[in-house]
């Protein structure tokens, strides 16, 4: 348990509550509350006593035909009883899979930078993070080649977050598809976090890696409803797989939390039924909050260099200054200096180091806020 830390992006949000006026930028929280048919429905299945009692360990078999029916709909298909399991976010659909795949010592391949939780839940299990790194210069590119040296005999899954977070990056279908020939060639699970896959801003279509039957026995998929519906608070996700990997999974899931909390599957339910048309408002506002990070940014040229992010709502921008080359240092003292609050970069891998993560998943008010700060406090370093 000595190498299990909080969160970082926790840590930093801890510190800046002990200050007064702070503008925190460091959270992935969304800016908007839960659409109003969703809480609608959900008073209304709480008023016909529907909520009070545990659902089935695997989930609601309402919402698990929804999910089966939203898969299809992109072109994934997997069977509501007996290969997909509703979780308590996406943090518990991670921590069932690792507990489920991973032996004491087994090792997870995972890219650098990527989300910061990702390496306590795998020593949670018993693993150990291996980080493969980004191409920044090519827009933070996946490296298929760095993700293949990395594979040992000790190897057991490779670990992907699509959209990334905290760079934003839409990794290719070619690059996917390498990564799952590499897992499929060395016997490894493949487990894809896509919980940012609705806010993407550019016209080509996100491509889903496990509409492809041929992976289908290695692939472990997640998906949160946290983002995409604004609906962080409710602790709701899913994950879907071959039926033999799910029989695993539903063991440790069932031993770790019984169910997922029923009040909040049936907020999923109307999410996934009814949410479209909020998820695309909150994808238009999140594009242009977007650009006015990146013309705020660009103003700073000086400070801060950036890759333009094609999706979810981070920028990770490299600090040109001196102080930036320790970015704990740099974002405490921003942070006690200019109430700003940011994510150090070396809290999502060794390549993240000297980097900042910002969200702009916050106000317009917000962002501006933070831009004005934190313009003055490089004029005073």
């Amino acid at each position: 348990m000595a190498e299990i830390q909080v969160s970082p992006i926790k840590q930093m949000e801890y510190r800046a509550s002990k200050i007064s006026d702070v503008v925190s930028l460091a959270q992935g929280i969304p800016s908007f509350d839960t659409p109003e048919v969703i809480k609608d429905n959900v008073k209304a299945a709480m008023d016909a006593d529907l909520v009070a009692r545990y659902s089935l360990p695997q989930g609601l078999p309402e919402l698990r035909d929804m999910i089966s029916q939203k898969l299809a709909q992109d072109h994934m298909f997997y069977d509501s009883e007996t290969e997909i399991i509703v979780t308590c976010g996406a943090i518990e659909a991670l921590s069932a899979t690792f507990q489920s795949i991973l032996n004491h010592g087994d090792e997870v391949v995972l890219v650098s930078p990527s989300y910061a939780s990702y390496p306590e839940l795998i020593k949670v299990a018993g693993g150990k993070p291996i980080f493969a790194d980004l191409v920044e210069n090519e827009g933070w590119r996946l490296d298929v080649t760095a993700i293949e040296k990395k594979i040992s005999r000790k190897t057991k899954a490779l670990l992907i977050c699509n959209p990334n977070n905290p760079t934003g990056t839409i990794f290719t279908k070619q690059d996917l598809t390498s990564i799952a020939e590499l897992a499929l060639q060395n016997g490894l699970f493949l487990v894809l976090d896509e919980v940012y896959k609705d806010f993407v801003y550019g016209e080509e279509p996100f491509y889903f890696l496990a509409q492809e039957k041929k992976y289908r026995q290695n692939i472990i998929r997640i998906f949160s409803l946290s983002k995409s519906y604004a609906m962080t608070g409710w602790r709701i996700a899913y994950l879907h797989s071959a039926a033999e990997n799910i029989v695993e999974i539903l063991k440790v899931h069932d031993s770790l939390v019984t169910c997922a909390p029923v009040v909040s599957q049936y907020g999923a339910y109307t999410a996934l039924q009814r949410g479209d048309g909020a998820v695309k408002e909150f994808t238009q506002v999140y594009n242009r909050r977007r650009n006015l990070m990146c013309h705020r940014l660009d103003k700073m040229e000086k400070y801060l260099t950036y890759q333009t992010p094609g999706a979810s709502y981070f920028i990770l921008p490299k600090v040109l200054v001196r102080q930036g080359s320790d970015s704990w240092k740099f974002c405490i003292n921003l942070l006690e200096q200019a109430k700003v609050a940011l994510v150090p970069g070396v809290a999502f891998g060794p390549s993240g180091e000297g980097h900042v993560r910002i969200s702009f998943g916050r106000s317009d008010d917000d962002i501006n806020l933070a831009f004005d700060r934190m313009e003055k406090f490089f004029e005073y370093l």
